[in-house]
């Protein structure tokens, strides 16, 4: 027996410098040092989906040059030339622009091919729309407040689950320490229990039962670091930062931070994001509304035209197939057009009743979205209070654990208790650091969900020294 504790013990102490020296090499490798600051800005500058939300937002940023220019008067020219027979010069055509090629009538059936040339200039312009060009205008301004709304709520979003996913990191961090300190804690019983077997004065069952203990240690320290190794993983994919998890060291302990006491102050809700994506979707509605309004009214365009063509057939039905291909006859003209849509007031009204509608939903959503954010305001306070009384328990409970364990290790070394008492101290000890760890999380995360509902990052990473 003395002679399989012995081995066994040098099995233990081999592992363990062979996972020393593994842990020494892998830290050698390159790591990127980030804070929660970091975090943010990189999800701001190298997340994809964001970069793509920006770029929509700059798209529906040229529809309001595209409406406004809208004023500029629209100027089209063409040329054709054909070669056909003598009847179709009349009326020869090729889809576009100019409509005949003009010529003489023809009296009878002549296959004889000739030439034919046009050259056209139409200009159309639009100077008064009677409110229709402004509200075109104005939507499409509203479109592009609602994108960029769109994408300031997008980052808030992405930002604080970054923030979230790295408190968790830190707390896994925690709870890795936490679990080493007790494998540290059990291997040091288990060398005092081989020594005191083989001196007989302590069973040997005790050896045992401390190998099962520091087998479940070190299993509970393996999970742990898989799941700091997840969310490290996610870290990354949330601020798209390259290479291996395993490069990435976290600079801010915050579960070793004091918390710092928040403000209970009433914030604006209409400073949130959220608020203003439902804002801006409102206006893009009102925006479509007066658009629709602008539909039954007057229409005004100003028509100028400048055409020459050449054909190859004479006034008298003589050909001249060198004619045909100069611009022999010119002519030119200018114009006004107005129309009104007399027929379509049943149309555009029952479009703007649908309008009148869509803008009642996005009021009724605004009001709910204030509703949710003082909500989630009064609860996030509380949710902090209740956080902060939490951790101070926490704390006491930690260090009462610590001395505990201490006099039962004592008492164990005295031959004063057994096995089943120390090691029930040890973990009780576990556990009160596992509590105090997750104790300091939730109240960060508290802080964190006051500075969500208030719409602003800042108050939390203001908070971190």
């Amino acid at each position: 027996m003395k002679s399989f504790l012995c081995s066994y013990s040098r099995f233990i102490m081999l592992t363990v410098s062979l996972l020393a020296v593994t842990g020494f090499r892998h830290a050698r490798g390159q790591q990127q040092v980030i804070s929660v600051k970091d975090v943010l800005s990189l999800v701001q500058s190298q997340q994809p989906q964001l970069a793509g939300y920006k770029e929509q937002a700059n798209a529906a940023g040229v529809n309001v040059k595209i409406a406004k220019n809208t004023m500029m008067p629209e100027v089209t020219a063409g040329y054709q030339a054909g070669y056909a027979t003598y009847n179709n010069i009349t009326g020869m055509s090729y889809p576009g622009l100019i409509l005949p090629i003009s010529g003489p009538p023809s009296s009878g059936n002549v296959y004889d091919p000739v030439p034919g040339t046009a050259l056209g200039a139409m200009v159309k312009w639009n100077p008064l729309t009677f409110g229709q060009r402004q509200a075109a205008v104005e939507k499409a301004a509203a479109e592009y407040q609602l994108a960029n709304s769109f994408y300031n709520d997008a980052l808030f979003r992405q930002q604080y689950m970054a923030i979230a996913t790295y408190l968790n990191a830190v707390y896994l961090q925690q709870l890795i320490e936490s679990y080493k300190a007790n494998i540290t804690r059990t291997r040091v019983g288990l060398e005092q229990s081989l020594v005191y077997a083989a001196e007989g004065l302590r069973p040997g069952i005790d050896t045992t039962q401390f190998q099962a203990a520091l087998a479940q240690a070190e299993t509970e320290l393996l999970n742990a670091q898989g799941q700091y190794y997840r969310e490290l993983t996610e870290l990354s994919r949330i601020a798209a930062i390259p290479g291996s998890p395993d490069n990435i060291r976290l600079s801010d302990t915050l579960l070793a931070t004091p918390l710092p006491l928040v403000k209970t102050d009433t914030v604006k809700i209409t400073d949130h994001p959220l608020f203003r994506y439902y804002e801006a979707k409102k206006g893009v509605s009102e925006a479509a509304l007066k658009e629709v309004q602008r539909l039954w009214r007057p229409r005004l365009d100003i028509w100028a035209n400048a055409y020459a063509r050449g054909s190859g057939v004479g006034a008298d039905g003589t050909i001249d197939k060198a004619n045909g291909w100069s611009l022999t006859r010119k002519n030119y003209g200018a114009g006004i057009q107005v129309s009104f849509p007399i027929l379509q007031f049943t149309q555009v009204n029952l479009q703007r009743k649908q309008q009148q509608a869509t803008v009642k939903a996005a009021t009724a959503e605004m009001e709910q979205v204030t509703l949710n954010l003082q909500k989630q305001q009064d609860i996030a306070q509380f949710n902090y209070r209740q956080s902060l009384l939490i951790a101070r328990q926490s704390t006491v409970q930690s260090q009462a654990a610590r001395y505990a364990y201490d006099g039962l290790t004592l008492s164990y070394q005295s031959g004063l208790i057994d096995f089943t008492r120390l090691i029930q101290g040890q973990y009780d000890l576990l556990k009160a650091e596992t509590n105090e760890a997750g104790a300091l999380l939730q109240a960060w995360r508290a802080l964190l969900e006051i500075s969500i509902a208030n719409g602003n990052l800042e108050e939390f990473t203001g908070s971190i020294k």
